[in-house]
């Protein structure tokens, strides 16, 4: 899910080895007339110090802030995924200047949903008063890489005209936390984003470039929960509350991303005639700050074109990269027609990009 828990022997330069996939033909690579419309954040009431989460854990805030980065967080108390990706596409839809009713598709990117059945995006159109609607709602789940991977499938319906404004969400609780695991435990805080997208203008540049994911089921066991699906109900493992918890083995993702990352980055960048010199701005899933800066190191990405805010958010899962995007916005990191890489690592073991002209 996450690249984190680094360890100095373990932080070596980023390895050029990678495995062979098929390099994708020039062909191939398609661009779609894609826009982000506007963005919307939510972050819950319940704001918590490094300071507070150490005496919680037994531990000192400098230790937290030296192994996750992480010194504010916040933590729901009484809000559910869905009112707060209620909250997160109300807002969004009012920098658009849009209402539900010019919204023909909701989808929800989040890694977690609300509860088993039915899907996020139903609950979160309830919300958000379309009972009545009829509009599709429906679900995509990739672990952390659930938005990008969701804003790239639904940019092709989009660009096809099969929807015409589809509204993203992404909206994480992060109750499966082992607090026992102090290194994991300091990572994580709840939030949500939400983004819409519509069809470009034909005036207008704004486009999604390229994108690329790719799954390395050896890793699939290095970040898991392996309860509240249907191999291990709560009737019968209900003793055993491990099972539902989130299980990460931090240096063995970060190896693995060490080794695939530079040769994914090529294969995504080098059909569309790009490196990362063309890029403007990145916007990494917020891991821990350890690792980020690791990768951003590794890749030679300038400081300045690496966009973190896991410092006062910490790491919200799915809605990491999309609240990171409506933080660059807002803050005027980027401008139409800047081109932006959303990058980042899932559990799978997946690792996702795509490159958009804002």
């Amino acid at each position: 899910m996450v690249i984190s828990r680094t360890h100095p022997q373990d932080l070596h330069h980023l390895s050029t080895e990678t495995p062979d996939p098929d390099p994708l033909p020039q062909n191939l690579v398609q661009s779609r007339r894609v826009k982000l419309l506007a963005t919307g954040k939510y972050l819950p009431k319940n704001q918590v110090t490094a300071e507070q989460l150490g005496q919680k854990l037994g531990i000192e805030a400098a230790w937290i802030q030296k192994k996750s980065g992480v010194m504010v967080r916040h933590f729901v108390e009484d809000e559910t995924a869905s009112q707060m990706g209620a909250i997160a596409s109300k807002k969004a839809l009012e920098a658009a200047g849009l209402s539900l009713s010019d919204i023909d598709c909701i989808v929800c990117t989040s890694s977690v949903p609300e509860q088993s059945i039915p899907c996020t995006a139903a609950l979160v159109q309830k919300q958000l008063g379309g009972e009545s609607s009829g509009i599709p709602s429906f679900d995509i789940n990739s672990t952390c890489l659930s938005f990008v991977v969701g804003l790239d499938t639904l940019s092709y319906l989009v660009d096809a005209g099969r929807y015409s404004r589809v509204l993203l969400v992404a909206s994480e609780i992060t109750q499966g936390i082992d607090w026992k695991d102090q290194e994991s435990s300091t990572l994580f805080g709840d939030g949500a984003a939400a983004a819409i997208i519509g069809k470009t203008d034909i005036q207008e540049g704004s486009k999604i470039i390229c994108s690329r994911l790719e799954t390395y089921s050896q890793g699939a066991n290095l970040s898991q929960c392996l309860g509240a699906g249907n191999r291990y109900h709560p009737r019968e493992y209900s003793d055993n509350i491990d099972r539902f918890l989130f299980k990460m083995q931090g240096r063995a993702i970060y190896r693995l991303a060490a080794k695939i990352l530079p040769g994914f980055i090529e294969r995504l960048l080098q059909p569309a005639g790009l490196t990362l010199a063309d890029i403007d701005l990145v916007i990494p899933h917020q891991a821990s700050l350890m690792a980020m800066g690791l990768i951003r190191k590794g890749l030679n990405i300038p400081e300045e074109k690496w966009m973190v805010i896991a410092t006062n958010h910490g790491n919200t899962i799915a809605a990491s990269i999309p609240m990171t995007l409506h933080e660059a916005i807002q803050q005027g990191k980027i401008h139409r027609g800047d081109r932006i890489l959303l990058l980042g690592t899932s559990a799978g073991f997946s690792l996702g990009g795509m490159v958009l002209e804002y």
